[in-house]
């Protein structure tokens, strides 16, 4: 059974970082195969795409949101994917989850706020 489970949120001032995490475990297939991603969903609010990484080629896409602010990473040894948040704003604050092929993780608080 697939499992991910996000790590690293928490509280951040605007202009802050934060690292999350995202470990996984029970994929069947090579962990290099796959495609993950990390998504956002603030209060109220519809949960948005943040950020992919694709497998095999790590080739990486971004929301315009955070273009130039975010990068999503891996390592594939370790079955984890990271998403690292620089210049926090305040906007960015939401529920984070990893997820690849319809299975999410249960997500982590990220609140930016002074």
């Amino acid at each position: 059974q697939v499992q991910l489970v996000e790590s690293g949120g928490g509280l951040a001032q605007p202009g802050g970082s934060l690292r999350l995490s995202c470990a996984t475990s029970g994929f069947t297939v090579d962990f290099t195969y796959y495609t993950m991603k990390w998504s956002r969903q603030p209060p109220g609010k519809a949960r948005e795409l943040v950020a992919t990484i694709v497998g095999i080629t790590d080739d990486t896409k971004y929301a315009d949101s955070v273009k130039g602010r975010f990068t999503i990473s891996r390592d594939n040894p370790k079955k984890t994917v990271y998403l690292e948040m620089n210049s926090l704003k305040p906007e960015d604050t939401a529920v984070y989850y990893c997820h690849t092929a319809g299975i999410w993780g249960q997500g982590t608080q990220v609140t930016v706020s002074s």
